[in-house]
């Protein structure tokens, strides 16, 4: 079993940032990928970033330029900096961890962002 915990959430207004945590409960060299997603009010779930186990790194088209995932690896911890937020950025964010040659999904709990002045 993986659990996964965010951080980080919070209010804040446009043109602001904030920095997501992802603390998983085991190392996260063991996944194949870690990544977050997000799902606003009435929305699909949608690809924000993914880091690949080789260290490569995606985006959605949406966040790219203003966002960056990283991680460390001592905390097995996963990070999502957000710089230049903006209202349609507001959502509920999630870390998923991509584990095995299964590929078993784990999933957060989410937190919330909330953009807005």
């Amino acid at each position: 079993q993986v659990q996964l915990v965010e951080s980080g959430g919070g209010l804040v207004q446009p043109g602001g940032s904030l920095r997501l945590s992802c603390a998983a409960s085991r190392s996260i060299f063991s996944f194949n990928d870690m990544g977050w997603y997000r799902q606003a009010p009435g929305k699909q779930r949608e690809l924000v970033a993914i880091i690949i186990s080789g260290g490569s790194t995606h985006y959605g088209d949406s966040v790219k330029g203003r966002f960056t995932i990283s991680r460390d690896n001592a905390k097995n911890t996963v990070y999502l900096q957000m710089n230049s937020l903006k209202p349609e950025d507001t959502a509920v964010y999630y870390c998923n961890a991509d584990y095995g040659p299964s590929r078993i999904d784990y999933w957060g709990q989410g937190t919330q962002v909330t953009v807005s002045s």
